[in-house]
């Protein structure tokens, strides 16, 4: 192994914390906000750059502003309509059967809580932090021995010269590989398991080990003054990374020379080096510990160390495309995804930006980018890494990126975790998408994954009305692929004449949403008289809803909204934010109402005379009881009522 001055130099820039990139995701701790009946998952920390808001306002055209207050005032009118479609509903019902409802809503509503809880679950990824306490308990690549009471402590230079100032001057006299250094430390008290404790901090930023003497402030005080304080481990691992003092491994790419001397690329610049740490690589992927373990064991690693230079290893670049190798780096370092590294160097290509020139395929956005990079991962078996791209692709979740995302998530190798943030948002702004193009490109499976949640933010109306329209778009679809290529892209295709709604089949159409409408909930179509309900059932695509889900009695359809009236099998309302909203708004002006009723009750019962008292009043005087005399020792009878004294019959006695 390189251990010569040249692979480990004796000085080290000084450690800092590295510059701020824009764009850094931020792995490890992930925060999902609850989101009433709509979504908003914080699943990642970005830091964007310092822009003040009104560099932003500057950005945005006068165009766009006033299509947005469109786009808003239009969402308004939709879901005032719905408000209103609701409150009709329920004019006619009890308030019992309101706050029957209502208590659905919310236990739906309570279910929705759980469910997105379980959609953002995922395996916990292992930290640096907890890498490199593996690193220190396992011995992973060490290049120094530590000699302290006679015991030996195999550790890694670059790390402690990195973490300690007291190291990185005593590791700079011995800079060969494998050097044997007795520790020879002033501060009273230390012991062996004391003494590893303090390695382990150095490695983790924790000491590992509950010790009283680590409560003793002044031992604390002295191992400070001959240790010297490091930084916090983040900020440390950074600097090793940017300086990359006693690096002993270098990362090569192999390319194709065709393709470089076809676009006058130079060798050097292709097959450019990238220094990194073995105790750091090996930690953060078994595939390189695997790696470097088998060279240990073929005796390849042994010709690096009498050669005393820096092991290579040459990567394939149609597998792991050099341009994402300092991404790769910096993550194990850092536990943080920046794609802007990928923009540092704009000169030094790579075999797959070349093959994009050549077949002309336009930048890849930064989905694409995570995308790619996420499947490095997986092969690499950095998960932080994964997870961090993931937590990209999620954030970058739009009405232009969702039809890429779903296809790509729903493939084997693509990420079930980011599958499900696409289909929530899919649920989420579905009342969006349906009026969007986007519609029309999505698959029968989404779609049909989309319309069986309970948490569709769309009105059953508007879900049947463009399922239909899906429909018909996916059967001019047939048509268009069926007709002669003579015909195809002239003046008489489909394509440029279009077909008019009267030429469709309608078997054809019945055939392709045969699997779609049974989960539309027919029975909370709103309005009751649907003009969309009526069309569909003219065209055969639905069958007729049974009777007792027609509106039969003044309660109108409220059977089939209540699970105590249901009489047949119980659909559930969906979870749809207006009619929600607007229920619950039915319900406390129906409970202000009857609260006023009894109120007006309590007052008409407090004007009733005082039933006792007007009797008490009234008893006539022959009424009285005898009054209670000296009874003579003989009588042992209780008074009576004087005889042949008759009371008033219209007196009641209580």
């Amino acid at each position: 192994m390189g251990a010569n001055a040249s692979s480990y130099p004796h000085s080290c820039s000084p450690r800092v914390g590295g510059n701020s990139q824009a764009q850094q995701t931020f792995i490890g701790t992930s925060s999902y906000s609850q989101q009433g009946y709509g979504c908003e998952s914080k699943l990642y920390s970005l830091d964007h750059g310092h822009e003040k808001p009104q560099d932003k306002k500057k950005r945005t055209s006068g165009l766009a502003t006033l299509k947005k207050k469109f786009i808003k005032r239009r969402k308004s009118n939709r879901s005032a309509d719905h408000a209103k479609q609701m409150r009709e509903l329920l004019s006619g019902w009890d308030v019992r059967d309101v706050n029957a409802l209502v208590e659905e809503y919310e236990g739906t509503s309570a279910l929705k809580e759980l469910s997105l809880q379980a959609s953002v679950a995922r395996p916990e990824a292992r930290t640096l932090q907890k890498d490199m306490a593996d690193l220190y308990e396992y011995k992973y690549c060490t290049d120094v021995d530590l000699i302290f009471q006679e015991t030996c402590f195999p550790v890694h230079r670059a790390i402690l010269a990195a973490r300690c100032p007291f190291f990185k001057t005593l590791l700079s006299s011995s800079p060969e590989y494998g050097a044997e250094i007795i520790m020879d430390i002033n501060t009273a008290g230390i012991d062996m398991p004391m003494f590893s404790a303090l390695l382990h901090y150095l490695y983790t930023g924790e000491f590992g080990m509950e010790d009283s003497r680590f409560q003793n402030v002044d031992i604390l005080v002295q191992l400070r003054e001959e240790f010297g304080t490091p930084n916090s481990l983040d900020v440390d691992m950074r600097g090793l990374f940017d300086y990359m003092c006693y690096y002993d491994v270098v990362l090569s790419f192999s390319s194709d020379s065709e393709l470089v001397e076809a676009f006058g690329g130079n060798q050097n610049c292709l097959d450019e080096e990238l220094k990194a740490h073995k105790a750091i690589i090996s930690a953060r992927s078994p595939f390189f510990r695997n790696l470097l373990q088998r060279r240990i064991r073929t005796g390849e690693e042994i010709t690096d160390r009498t050669l005393r230079t820096p092991t290579r290893i040459i990567l394939d670049e149609s597998i792991i495309p050099k341009k994402y190798a300092k991404v790769i780096l910096h993550c194990m370092y850092t536990d943080m995804v920046d794609l802007a590294v990928l923009h540092c160097s704009p000169s030094v290509g790579s075999l797959s930006e070349v093959q994009a020139l050549v077949a002309g395929k336009p930048n890849m956005t930064r989905a694409e980018e995570a995308m790619e990079l996420y499947h490095i991962a997986l092969f690499l078996e950095f998960n932080m890494l994964a997870q961090g791209c993931e937590d990209i692709i999620a954030e970058s979740i739009s009405l232009d990126t969702l039809i890429a995302i779903l296809k790509w998530s729903s493939h084997p190798y693509g990420s079930k975790w980011v599958h499900r943030q696409a289909l929530h948002f899919l649920c989420e702004e579905f009342s969006q998408v349906m009026t969007s193009d986007v519609f029309y490109e999505l698959s029968k499976d989404h779609l049909l994954t989309a319309i069986q949640s309970d948490y569709l933010q769309a009105s059953e109306q508007d879900i049947l009305k463009y399922l239909i329209k899906w429909g018909e778009h996916q059967l001019m679809k047939r048509i268009a692929d069926r007709e002669p290529n003579l015909l195809s892209g002239t003046a008489h295709s489909v394509n440029k004449r279009g077909v008019k709604r009267r030429d469709l089949d309608i078997e054809e159409l019945r055939e392709i949403l045969s699997s779609l409408l049974p989960f539309v909930r027919i029975e909370h179509i709103l309005p009751i008289n649907s003009e969309v309900l009526s069309d569909a059932m003219k065209r055969g695509l639905i069958s007729t809803p049974p009777s007792d889900m027609l509106p039969t009695t003044e309660g109108g359809k409220s059977n089939a909204w209540l699970r105590q009236k249901n009489a047949g099998i119980y659909v559930r309302p969906r979870l749809f934010s207006p009619y929600v909203e607007e229920a619950k708004s039915v319900l406390d002006e129906m409970m202000v109402e009857q609260t006023d009723l009894v109120r007006l009750r309590m007052v008409r019962m407090s004007n009733v005379p005082d039933t006792l008292y007007m009797v008490n009043n009234a008893v006539p005087q022959c009424c009285h009881v005898i009054s209670h005399q000296q009874i003579s020792s003989n009588q042992s009878s209780p008074p009576s009522v004087v005889a042949n004294e008759i009371p008033d019959l219209t007196t009641v006695f209580i």
